[in-house]
């Protein structure tokens, strides 16, 4: 692989990794609920991180040649970071609702933002759309 070439693949993908993981730790200050907040990150964790383990990889691709360790390292990393986002998107925000963290009126049409039966939604504004319930 030429150095030119090598050089800009690994600032592309390292650079766009790293400002999705920036506008998405900004956004989560302008948010106004907890679950939106969880959402807000997923870009963050489920492409700018893998965004830049393949960086790595084309870096150590570059300069040490083709390895299948490194190569099987930067699947499994992948892997294991949309793996866990994923998970740890769920357990998040089941465990806000659950724990009866106010919801924002914006945020209330979305049936997985309500909170579950005996819960009490301290949001004022909140939207009561149970008549709309399945």
């Amino acid at each position: 692989m030429n150095d030119a070439v090598a050089v800009t693949l690994v600032g592309v993908l390292g650079i766009t990794g790293s400002l999705l993981v920036l506008v998405s730790a900004i956004a989560m200050f302008r948010v106004r609920d907890a679950l939106s907040r969880i959402n807000v990150f997923s870009p963050a964790t489920g492409l700018g991180l893998p965004l830049i383990v393949v960086a790595a990889f084309v870096y150590d691709l570059h300069a040490e040649g083709f390895r299948l360790g490194s190569l099987l390292m930067a699947i499994v990393a992948v892997v294991c970071l949309i793996t866990v986002s994923s998970v740890a998107s769920n357990t998040l925000a089941r465990a806000s609702v659950l724990s009866g963290q106010p919801i924002h009126r914006k945020t209330s049409p979305n049936r997985l933002a309500r909170p579950p039966e005996g819960v009490v939604d301290v949001d004022p504004d909140a939207v009561d759309d149970s008549e709309h319930r399945d």
